[in-house]
C-alpha cells in the first residue's frame, strides 16, 4: 500500500464520511500535522542528511542549513583527517574562549541560534566541516497529485492514522479520535522498530536485529 496526495485525501474523506468544504480545504494541514508527529516521535534514516561547508576565517560562527532541525555530529576536516568537536552549551563556549580572537582548530561547538553554530576556538582559516543532521523532508502536500514520499511509500499506516487523528479532532468526534490515535500509536511502535532497531544494528553483530 502506498499513498499519493490525491489518494490519501480521498481515503480520509471516505473514513470520515464527509466532503464538507472547510474539512476538505484543511486536509493538507491534517497531513502536515501527521508528518510532524512522525518526525518528532521517530528517528528514521530518511530524516538524516549530510552536508559539507567551510568556516569563515576568524569568525566563530558557522551557518546551519535552511532545513536544519538538530545535529547528529559535526566533523572538522583538516588534510582529509576527520575530528569531531564536542557539542556544548553556549555558556561553555564563552567561558572556554572569552576572547573570540583566540583561533585554532575547532574543539567545541554550540547551537547559537536556529541558524548558527558557535565554534571554539574561532577557526584560524576556512576549515572544512561536515555536518550530519536531522532535517524536515518535503511534505506530501508539496508534491504533485500523483507523486509519493518516503513516508507515504514506507509508512502509509502511520501517515493515514496520524491524518485521521487530526481529522477526527477537527470534526470533534472523540470516539473515532480515540480509535485512530490507538492505531497511530501502534504504527509508530512498528516504525520505531524499523528506524531505531533494525536501522541501528545488524544480525552479524546481534544475531537478530533489535526491535
Amino acid at each position: 500500500m502506498s499513498f499519493t496526495l490525491a489518494t490519501l485525501k480521498s481515503i480520509v474523506q471516505d473514513y470520515c464520511e464527509t466532503a464538507e468544504t472547510t474539512f476538505v480545504a484543511d486536509l493538507d494541514t491534517f497531513i502536515q500535522e501527521a508528518e510532524e508527529r512522525i518526525l518528532k516521535n521517530v528517528s528514521l534514516p530518511i530524516f538524516r542528511k549530510n552536508v559539507t561547508g567551510n568556516a569563515t576565517t576568524d569568525s566563530p560562527y558557522l551557518s546551519t542549513p535552511s532545513d536544519f532541525l538538530a545535529p547528529y555530529s559535526l566533523a572538522l576536516i583538516i588534510n582529509s583527517v576527520y575530528t569531531y568537536p564536542l557539542l556544548k552549551h553556549t555558556s561553555f563556549i564563552r567561558q572556554y574562549t572569552p576572547n573570540a580572537s583566540t583561533t585554532g582548530p575547532t574543539k567545541y561547538y554550540a547551537l547559537f541560534d536556529d541558524n548558527t553554530f558557535l565554534l571554539a576556538p574561532t577557526p584560524a582559516s576556512g576549515y572544512a566541516f561536515e555536518l550530519h543532521y536531522k532535517y524536515r523532508p518535503a511534505s506530501l502536500t508539496t508534491t504533485s497529485g500523483s507523486s509519493t514520499t518516503w513516508l507515504s511509500d514506507n509508512a502509509p499506516d502511520a501517515l493515514l492514522y496520524g491524518t485521521l487523528v487530526e481529522a477526527a479532532t477537527f470534526l470533534k468526534n472523540p470516539e473515532e479520535l480515540a480509535q485512530y490515535d490507538q492505531r497511530f500509536s501502534q504504527a509508530i511502535i512498528s516504525l520505531k522498530a524499523l528506524g531505531e532497531g533494525y536501522g541501528s544494528s545488524d544480525e552479524y553483530r546481534y544475531d537478530i536485529a533489535r526491535g
